[in-house]
């Protein structure tokens, strides 16, 4: 299992970060390099606990499908997106979202098991994990510009 802990000083409310980091439509735009696309589930806007969303993106040089749901929604502090199907063996996604002084620290612990056994835990080591940090850190960086810029 590879755990990832990342932490994202914001100038912003918690709440207009929760709600940022929820927004599926600022989510494509954010990682628009990948080409990411909503494909089923729920198709844009707030997703709500309970709700869906499947993806399409180019990762790695292929193109890879993710369904994951949102198992908890505690506004503005804590969010959890788990996979429902897709790529990883498991992957679990918390987010948490703490009021300090001129802001908020945004917290995401991600963790992932790789799929394809030993092989996975090859490529884990290899690249995968790498590839994930840096996507939730752009992912991250884009939130804080435009949580900072609607202030």
């Amino acid at each position: 299992m590879t755990r990832l802990h990342l932490e994202t000083l914001i100038a912003a409310p918690p709440e207009r970060v929760f709600d940022l980091a929820r927004d599926l439509d600022f989510h494509q735009r954010s990682l628009a390099d990948t080409g990411e696309e909503i494909v089923g589930g729920r198709q844009g806007g707030l997703i709500e606990l309970g709700e869906e969303v499947e993806w399409r993106a180019r990762h790695l040089g292929w193109v890879w499908r993710l369904r994951s749901r949102i198992t908890v929604l505690e506004r503005p502090h804590r969010l959890t997106d788990v996979q429902v199907h897709g790529p990883f063996a498991a992957f679990e996604h918390r987010h948490s979202f703490e009021p300090v002084v001129g802001g908020t620290r945004m917290v995401d612990e991600w963790e992932h098991r790789a799929p394809l056994g030993w092989l996975g835990r090859l490529a884990d080591r290899l690249f995968l994990a790498r590839h994930m940090e840096r996507l939730l850190v752009t992912r991250n960086a884009a939130l804080k510009l435009e949580a900072e810029r609607l202030g």
